[in-house]
């Protein structure tokens, strides 16, 4: 979004009075010659030049011709403008003029007309709108038609001794022509295209190519280009020492888009600050633009230390000065070096004074289950919280839970631990990474198309959220932070999954004593035996497979990164990769093992619920531990489990159902294996449970 700017109206009087700019002399009254049918009429000129003899003439033309250089009307050579179309000029001539005389005219007004062009560019391109790059330009031609102009004059002088011939005047004017008319041809152009800024620069730059063979109109166009481009670089030079765009006019390549801030990269998933905050325009001038990415991030980053309150200016020497740009690139050698400056001030300031490795690794313990001491206490305590539906759930009590098991546990040590919150999402894990849809998900087609369950509670739902302040949340942004929380999601739902089956194996082991062999108890025992070993390889899996691995090789990068933007990129990786490995982004995958988790909790809710109840015990729940089994409790399971033909049935169709899923599971792993190497081992795992029966 470019940044709209308001400049100051040129006075009318300007424009009105040219006696103010001595402007007057080139006008054409309107009694003139001009305005009449005939160019030369007698009712104005008492003689035709005609009527003269040709040495006579030629000091009229010569007379004239001096005149007519500074666009001022001669007696018989007069100056014709098309209306509306002040760059159309023509000459006239009086037709009774000696021939030779007109033909040696004619080759002076090309000079004639170059002066005028240039002389009415410098008017207008000194107005407030045209920005500071065409001012700079303008004073610099106007300069040029001093000389110019002083040339006329000491033309005119010799003339008025009378030691100017035609031919001489001629002999004169050649050395200037060339660089009048190349300066023509470049204000025609910039006045067609109304040119400004970058443009009007990268305009001069490429004619000045193009004259390569002229020594001196390239040395012209060359210094034009230099004066023009004094003011740009004053704009760059306080943007990449000082991080200020003091762009009055809009001329500047990087805009700044104003309705961004910074604090919507806490507060929105898409948040733009960082990439379009500030941004490239279009109009980049050649000579910089193989460096604009670095020019841009330069002052970028002196911009977040301001916001920091960390006010830092770019070391600038006379050495380091931007104002002049040649061929010897020194003003790259320049910006590079301030570029280096701003990051490393930059990441000294974000990893030293805001710790970022320590926020990371903070972040890692609790939403990556890294430390999981809190978390064990923190499920068995908000175990009947967690349990009911969504719209049931007290977020407050839940946090006040959570505040409980972080100071109960070694997480108390760590200062960071009160920046933790947490909060229930609306939605299934599927659901949520369907409506992301700047995830690179494989099979998009998958995702659409999945059925909310009829009931969720928060232990499917729940999810932790880490208060990051500026700047870390440049790097730690809200779409990063719900990265973390879609593989929280999954590592927490999966840690209930473990707990709910060794609770069962529990409730297993305490009727070991009973000689169970070939009925229902025995089956179920197998069944929650694999289911174990299904969820432990899973949980192994991402952990010590995909977590861990990717974590260290992001901690290593992030110690030898150069710039934020580096950090950045690397921590997003992570997070991508991390995403890929843990299956969350292969939904083929997802929805089977999502499947795969929903029958082990349902086995395991309903095989402590059948043995609990057939004791008239209350339920046991995972955390209890094996207790002391009676004979006669230990006879009563006997008979209920042997005696019950719909319980056997149950542990049966458990266990066809697992194990139909375990296998289809098998073949996908081994297909999505060939794009995907890291399932390789995950893989064999799956299809070694599934061979075990």
């Amino acid at each position: 979004m470019e940044t709209t700017t308001s400049c100051p109206s040129t006075p009318r009087w300007n424009m009105e009075r040219p006696y103010l700019t001595g402007r007057f002399h080139l006008e054409t009254k309107a009694t003139s010659r001009l305005a009449e049918t005939k160019p030369f009429s007698s009712a104005r000129l008492e003689r035709a030049i005609g009527c003269y003899n040709v040495a006579v003439q030629e000091l009229i033309v010569v007379d004239d011709l001096l005149s007519v250089m500074v666009g001022i009307e001669g007696r018989y050579i007069s100056i014709k403008r098309v209306c509306g179309k002040d760059e159309v000029i023509t000459f006239w001539v009086d037709a009774s003029m000696d021939l030779a005389l007109q033909e040696l005219a004619k080759r002076l007004f090309p000079l004639c007309e170059s002066f005028l062009l240039t002389d009415q560019f410098v008017e207008s391109r000194s107005q407030f709108k045209n920005g500071l790059v065409n001012h700079a330009f303008a004073a610099a031609i106007r300069a040029l038609l001093l000389d110019y102009q002083a040339m006329v004059a000491q033309l005119e002088h010799q003339f008025r001794l009378g030691r100017l011939s035609i031919h001489g005047l001629w002999f004169y004017c050649q050395p200037m022509m060339g660089s009048m008319l190349a300066l023509s041809s470049v204000i025609q152009k910039a006045s067609a295209n109304n040119f400004t800024g970058s443009a009007v620069l990268n305009l001069l730059q490429s004619q000045a190519k193009t004259m390569a063979g002229d020594n001196a109109v390239r040395s012209l166009l060359e210094k034009m280009t230099q004066s023009a481009s004094n003011a740009y670089l004053g704009i760059l030079e306080r943007w990449v020492y000082e991080g200020v765009i003091d762009d009055p006019y809009g001329e500047f390549f990087i805009a700044e888009n104003k309705l961004l801030q910074k604090e919507s990269l806490t507060q929105d998933y898409d948040a733009k600050y960082w990439g379009q905050r500030y941004s490239l325009k279009d109009g980049i001038p050649s000579f910089l633009a193989n460096i604009a990415g670095a020019i841009l991030t330069t002052g970028k980053y002196l911009n977040v230390m301001r916001e920091c309150g960390h006010n830092v200016q770019v070391p600038v020497s006379d050495n380091s000065k931007l104002m002049t740009f040649g061929s010897n690139h020194h003003y790259l050698e320049c910006i590079k070096a301030a570029y280096e400056f701003a990051s490393g001030e930059l990441l000294n300031l974000i990893k030293e004074k805001y710790d970022l490795i320590g926020k990371l690794r903070s972040i890692k313990h609790y939403l990556l289950l890294d430390q999981g001491d809190f978390l064990v206490h923190f499920m068995d305590i908000a175990r009947d919280e967690l349990s009911k539906k969504i719209d049931e759930i007290s977020v407050e009590k839940l946090q006040s839970l959570l505040d409980l098991a972080l100071r109960s546990t070694a997480a108390a040590a760590d200062p960071c631990h009160e920046d933790l919150t947490c909060f229930v999402d609306n939605s299934s894990l599927l659901k949520k990474l369907g409506s992301l849809k700047d995830l690179e998900i494989r099979t998009v087609s998958d995702v659409g198309d999945i059925e909310e369950p009829v009931s969720i509670t928060g232990l499917e739902t729940f999810s932790l959220s880490y208060k990051v302040q500026w700047p870390l949340s440049i790097v730690i942004s809200r779409k990063a932070l719900t990265k973390y929380q879609l593989i929280f999601r999954f590592l927490f739902h999966c840690k209930h999954v473990d707990r709910q089956l060794c609770g069962a194996w529990q409730v297993h082991q305490g009727v070991r004593a009973l000689n169970a062999h070939g009925t229902a108890i025995s089956r179920s025992s197998l069944l929650c035996r694999s289911m174990l070993k299904f969820i432990n390889s899973l949980l192994h899996y991402l952990t010590f497979e995909v977590l861990e691995p990717n974590w260290h090789v992001m901690h290593n990068r992030l110690q030898t990164a150069k710039s934020l933007d580096e950090v950045i990129q690397h921590h997003d990786f992570f997070l991508n990769k991390c995403l890929r490995e843990c299956l969350l982004l292969l939904p083929e995958l997802l929805k089977k093992v999502e499947r795969l988790k929903s029958l082990c909790v349902q086995y395991a809710v309903a095989t402590q619920w059948f043995i609990s109840s057939s004791l008239d015990i209350p339920k046991l729940d995972e955390s209890s531990v094996a207790k002391k089994w009676t004979s006669r409790s230990l006879s009563k399971v006997q008979k209920v489990m042997t005696r019950d033909a719909a319980v056997t049935e149950s542990i049966l169709k458990f266990e066809r159902e697992f194990n139909a899923e375990l296998q289809s599971l098998g073949p996908i792993l081994s297909n999505s294996s060939q794009t995907e190497p890291h399932l390789t081992l995950l893989g064999q795992w799956i299809l070694g449970i599934g061979n075990d029966h």
